[in-house]
């Protein structure tokens, strides 16, 4: 069985940072592309940032230059730093992977940003 667990959300002020972790288990971590989501109110789910198993990273554009998606093997954790953050930024916050035809998902933390 897959799990992903999510951890960090909270509250912060604008011009502040929080640092989120998925706690995975069930998967090879170390194959398997990761991301991380978000989603607004009445919003959909959008792709905020991605990492492949060789360490690759892309992000959206509204996030280029503030966040960091980064990942431990060995801890099968993966990680995404936000500086700089915005009330825009507020959202429920999701990791995601993609194994064996089946698309999995975390519960979600959710990030309250403060003007």
């Amino acid at each position: 069985q897959v799990y992903l667990r999510e951890s960090g959300g909270g509250s912060a002020q604008a011009g502040g940072s929080l640092r989120l972790s998925c706690a995975a288990s069930g998967i090879f971590f170390g194959i398997n592309d990761m991301d991380w989501y978000r989603q607004a109110p009445e919003n959909e789910r959008e792709l905020v940032a991605s990492i492949t198993s060789g360490g690759s990273t892309n992000y959206s554009n509204s996030v280029k230059g503030r966040f960091t998606i980064s990942r431990d093997n060995a801890r099968r954790t993966l990680y995404l730093q936000m500086n700089s953050l915005k009330p825009e930024d507020t959202a429920v916050y999701y990791c995601h992977t993609y194994w064996r035809n089946t698309d999995y998902w975390g519960k979600g933390t959710p990030v309250t940003v403060s003007s």
